[in-house]
């Protein structure tokens, strides 16, 4: 079948190993082909895209977290033709095969200083209320997981969908576009910072969360405010 040729990009996938190192740490990646050019690391998968055939990103699996693959072809056959998600291809034994999307990540414009527009913010909020509609659940939406393309928002990484709960991270996203965005935008801002931020967030407890004290707290280290 025609919409089956990114089986061609096997044999080289097949010399890479996507190798996991803990919760919240990025993969290992071992091997390599000169075929494939990586082009995302996330916790659980490294995704790859097939030089002749530059239209597909491969999602490579650890071993250990082939559970989140077999949840990500769950979600992505629910929402087939969402413009808000990538296009769903197939699978293999290791990895997903998707739409690649064009565009810069929400954490990339911040480092490189690109404004993100409210359209983004929107299109996220529309995406979302299309999986609740579907019976899935929109978590795990953050700043490496939502594209800016073309002055609007793709979302990226479904696999958490399926799971309960609310992580609030997608709300507290818009509780500092609104509250702290304003005084950034435009501004380059540094790895470290950005980093530091992600690091403190993690360690305030989710239960009594005080997101102004903390947006207080990044204005005076780093934004001199």
């Amino acid at each position: 079948m025609n919409n089956e040729r990114w089986k061609q990009a096997e044999t080289a996938l097949s010399c890479v190993k996507v190798l996991k190192q803990g919760v919240n740490d990025p993969v290992m990646i071992e091997g390599g082909s000169d075929e494939l050019h990586c082009i995302g690391i996330g916790t659980d998968a490294a995704v790859f895209v097939y030089e002749p055939m530059p239209a597909y990103a491969y999602k490579l699996y650890a071993e250990d977290a082939l559970h989140k693959k077999e949840a990500e072809i769950t979600v992505y056959r629910q929402l087939a033709g969402n413009p808000y998600f990538p296009m769903f291809y197939g699978a293999g034994d290791l990895y997903v095969v998707i739409s690649r999307e064009r565009g810069i990540t929400l954490y990339d414009c911040l480092l490189y200083g690109v404004p993100v527009p409210r359209q983004v913010i929107d299109d996220v909020e529309v995406a979302r209320a299309f999986v609740r509609e579907k019976g899935l659940n929109p978590r795990d939406i953050h700043l490496k997981n939502v594209l800016l393309q073309d002055g609007r928002g793709k979302v990226l990484d479904v696999s958490e969908y399926i799971q309960p709960g609310n992580d609030m991270r997608w709300e507290h996203l818009v509780w500092a576009y609104d509250n702290v965005y304003p005084l950034l935008e435009g501004r380059k801002i540094p790895a470290w910072v950005m980093e530091a931020v992600k690091n403190g967030y993690y360690r305030l407890d989710s239960s009594n969360m005080n997101l102004p004290e903390f947006a207080s707290r990044i204005k005076r280290l780093f934004l001199k405010k």
